[in-house]
C-alpha cells in the first residue's frame, strides 16, 4: 500500500468524522438558535418585500429570542397558520395578551386579547390572511422573530418592533393608556 492510499484514507476517515459532528450541530443551530426563510407575498409590504414578487427578501428568524414566547408588540414573527398547520406565515405584533384591541374586520369591532395568545396583522392590510380573518393566535405557534433582513443586499439592516400608529392596542394588558407607554 503505497502513500496515496494511506493519504486517501485518512481523508477519507477526517471527513467521515467532521460529517457526523458537523450535521448534528447543525441541526442544533437551525432547531434553537435561527435559520434564514424566504419572504414571500405581499401581505407585510413595505416592510417587506418592497418591490414585490420580483424581489423577495430573505430574512434570518431568531428562534432563541422566542424559546420563552417573549414577544414584543411590533415584532415580525413568523409562525404556523393557525388554519393550515402545514404553511408558516410571517406577520407584525399588533397586540399582546389582555390588550384591548380595535379590529379591522373581525366578528368584533373592539376585543381583548385572551391570556396566551396575540393580534397579529400585516403591514398591506388589503393583501394578509391575519387575525382580522381568524383572530387571536396562541404564542405556542410562533418559531421565529425576523431579526434582519439579509437578502437582497441593498436591503440589509436590523429589524427593529414597530407598530404603526394607527394600529396601537387601546389599552394594554395593564390598562394603562398605550399613549402614555412606548409600545
Amino acid at each position: 500500500m503505497g502513500p496515496q492510499a494511506t493519504f486517501g484514507r485518512k481523508y477519507f476517515k477526517a471527513f467521515v468524522s467532521g460529517f457526523f459532528v458537523a450535521v448534528p450541530v447543525t441541526v442544533t443551530v437551525l432547531d434553537r438558535l435561527a435559520y434564514v426563510a424566504r419572504v414571500e407575498g405581499a401581505s407585510m409590504q413595505p416592510s417587506l418585500n418592497p418591490e414585490g414578487a420580483s424581489s423577495p427578501d430573505i430574512v434570518l428568524l431568531n428562534r432563541w429570542s422566542v424559546r420563552n414566547y417573549k414577544v414584543h408588540r411590533g415584532d415580525i414573527v413568523s409562525l404556523l397558520s393557525p388554519k393550515n398547520p402545514q404553511q408558516k406565515i410571517i406577520k407584525r405584533v399588533i397586540a399582546l395578551e389582555g390588550d384591548y384591541i380595535k379590529t379591522l374586520g373581525y366578528k368584533n369591532r373592539y376585543m381583548r386579547v385572551p391570556d396566551g395568545h396575540l393580534w397579529i396583522e400585516g403591514d398591506h392590510h388589503g393583501h394578509s390572511f391575519d387575525s382580522n380573518t381568524f383572530g387571536p393566535v396562541s404564542l405556542g405557534l410562533i418559531h421565529g422573530r425576523a431579526s434582519h433582513i439579509i437578502w437582497p443586499p441593498h436591503r440589509w439592516k436590523r429589524m427593529q418592533p414597530e407598530v404603526p400608529a394607527d394600529r396601537k392596542p387601546l389599552l394594554n394588558g395593564s390598562h394603562e393608556s398605550t399613549n402614555d407607554k412606548n409600545c
